[in-house]
């Protein structure tokens, strides 16, 4: 089980409106705290440096650290964070669904639209909500920053691994970007719009 697996399996369960693009950055974030975790990689400041141990054995964790730059002076975490992330969401549902671990939700009429899924009752899907029962810090922290459960301030993360920190704190910015892009083109928009109509 990944971080990741377990914050997508969340934000389904919970029936949280997640905007893709913010649960996208989360994953990423997700995923390169389990490759600090297991040593494949390190943080320097606000670069990622690969290191020697090798990636747990896991589709999507085998992919990031294949992307990963192994040259100095190395990727910075945000940077990383966006070309990682890009439809990151999509393919998480996507692999699930191909394993039989998301189906439709029953009930309610469909919008148009993407299809709504929910978890099935899977070990994964309980290990996941162990994890969230527990208030495990990490997953509770990047469940936070893409608006699930309760806000938590910087002092209340629980987060004792500078790194780790590191890695939330730009996964928060990264969303703060995403959110300030929409609201510029929502204004853009608008305005078009009002050209159109005149006076």
């Amino acid at each position: 089980m990944t971080t990741a697996k377990d914050l997508f399996i969340i934000a389904m369960d919970l029936k949280h409106s997640v905007g893709q693009g913010d649960l996208s950055l989360a994953l990423a974030g997700a995923e390169l705290i389990d490759l600090i975790g297991a040593g494949v990689v390190a943080v320097d400041l606000d670069r990622i440096v690969p290191g020697a141990a090798p990636t747990p054995d896991d589709r999507f964790m085998g992919e990031a650290a294949a992307g990963l730059t192994r040259q100095a002076p190395y990727e910075r975490i945000e940077d990383w964070l966006w070309r990682r992330g890009r439809d990151l969401s999509a393919a998480y549902q996507a692999a699930l669904e191909e394993n039989g671990e998301l189906k439709p939700q029953r009930g309610g009429r469909l919008s148009f639209g993407t299809e709504r899924v929910e978890p099935v009752d899977t070990p994964a899907r309980r290990h996941a909500a162990d994890r969230w029962e527990e208030k495990e810090p990490v997953l509770v922290a990047l469940a936070s920053v893409v608006g699930i459960g309760a806000e938590r301030s910087d002092d209340e993360t629980g987060l004792d691994d500078e790194a780790v920190t590191t890695v939330v704190a730009a996964v928060h910015d990264a969303v703060m970007e995403l959110e300030a892009v929409r609201q510029r083109r929502t204004i853009e928009n608008a305005a078009f719009a009002n050209i159109w109509r005149g006076p």
